[in-house]
């Protein structure tokens, strides 16, 4: 039997949350406004983009809280790669998803007080919320004040080209969105998961 352990804090839960919402805003309006036209669209398109802009601004606020907080935190030691060791363990935790799962083999990394995530997850979370995310928030501040975006790039408009990143990163985190999810329901039973993030407790 798993030693129950406290894992996360009310601010990590909180974080979380904001941060499941206001991406949930983002998916939906940017979509809407992507493959909106005169007669078809999910959300008026001038709304679409007033919703986006604000939940653009206070996702940057939530960022910046999330940084801070894993650098001043313990929490931030859990998105440190250990040095030795680490590209072996990460394909093992890929085995085991791959077929180990499926076979009700044992977990090669079970959660601890001290890992909080396995490898596969720790370097998919670093990779989201360390590069992808402030990748999209530069994107995006680039759209939002397109003054400030470079004119030409190779002879292609600056801002098309800001454009066109900025939905790139949007799907690949959308993805990644919808992965996690997934992998939520695969932990002890299919809600314990999404219980932990309510109580804190693993």
């Amino acid at each position: 039997m798993e030693e129950k352990i406290y894992l996360y804090p009310v601010w990590v839960r909180i974080w979380h949350w904001i941060n499941a919402l206001l991406f949930l805003a983002l998916i939906f309006t940017g979509l809407s406004m992507h493959y909106a036209s005169i007669n078809s669209y999910w959300i008026p398109f001038s709304l679409s983009v007033e919703i986006h802009n604000i939940c653009g601004i206070l996702l940057i606020i939530n960022f910046l809280f999330f940084a801070f907080a894993n650098g001043f935190t313990w929490n931030g030691k859990y998105y440190k790669i250990p040095r030795k060791g680490y590209f072996s363990a990460l394909w093992k935790q890929i085995v085991y998803y791959s077929w180990g799962i499926f076979k009700k083999k044992p977990k090669p990394f079970p959660i601890t007080k001290e890992r909080k995530f396995n490898p596969l997850q720790q370097f998919s979370y670093i990779v989201a919320m360390y590069i992808l995310v402030p990748l999209i928030i530069i994107s995006g501040i680039g759209l939002l004040f397109p003054e400030i975006t470079i004119p030409k790039v190779f002879g292609y408009s600056g801002l098309w080209l800001t454009d066109l990143f900025h939905q790139v990163m949007g799907y690949a985190l959308t993805l990644f969105w919808i992965i996690h999810l997934y992998f939520c329901t695969i932990g002890k039973t299919t809600t314990s998961n999404f219980k932990s993030m309510f109580n804190g407790w693993h």
